[in-house]
């Protein structure tokens, strides 16, 4: 199960945010730039190069607070009776955290439907662990995602390689880009994303 989870998930994001890059060509083409000048040309993008490509992990961050892989989390039960805020979650209820609704929320993220991944570059760290609350793609705690480690490395080095790698336009006469989701265990396109490769 676990497996299968962290492939799906992981796909999932990696379409996600190549979506949103040839949506937006000018963040692919800054993508593509930063590894150029940080990795070089026609090389492959290893692990221990992720750090030095702050630009890239922005734009993962940015895949996380929008498009959540697991909109819900994993539900949990409560074990006894609990008020938070002036409002009672009773004993044995089931409850999901909203990570889809949490990361286009316009009092913690202005321009929430917006794509940008600078928001992440003004020089505050935003945890994806939930230090803070802001950005919980894993969910937080205890609980956490086993797989986010291995999940957040394969992101990165997926996207990297794939933008580094190639130029990428959209399948036929397709002029726009479907950015419509589907709902299930993870949060996927409703439509899969198309997109030819070509050599740089």
């Amino acid at each position: 199960d676990l497996f299968v989870a962290g492939t799906d998930t992981t796909s999932v994001t990696v379409e996600w945010a190549m979506a949103e890059l040839l949506k937006h060509p000018h963040k692919m083409s800054r993508v593509r730039q930063e590894i150029r000048d940080t990795v070089g040309e026609n090389v492959e993008v290893e692990e221990s190069d992720i750090s030095r490509l702050p630009y890239l992990q922005a734009v993962v961050k940015e895949t996380f607070r929008l498009h959540p892989a697991a909109p819900f989390l994993v539900p949990h039960k409560v074990n006894a009776d609990v008020e938070i805020k002036g409002f009672t979650v009773p004993k044995n209820a089931q409850v999901l955290v909203n990570v889809w609704a949490s990361g286009r929320d316009p009092d913690t993220w202005p321009e929430a439907e917006s794509f940008s991944p600078e928001r992440f570059m003004d020089g505050r760290q935003i945890d994806i662990r939930g230090k803070d609350f802001e950005l919980i793609p894993f969910g937080s705690g205890r609980r956490i995602c086993p797989g986010l480690p291995l999940a957040y490395r394969m992101v990165h080095l997926m996207l990297a390689n794939l933008v580094g790698s190639f130029e990428w336009r959209l399948d036929g006469d397709c002029k726009e880009i479907d950015m419509d989701d589907k709902f299930g265990l993870t949060l996927q396109k409703a439509i899969p994303l198309k997109a030819v490769p070509m050599k740089l």
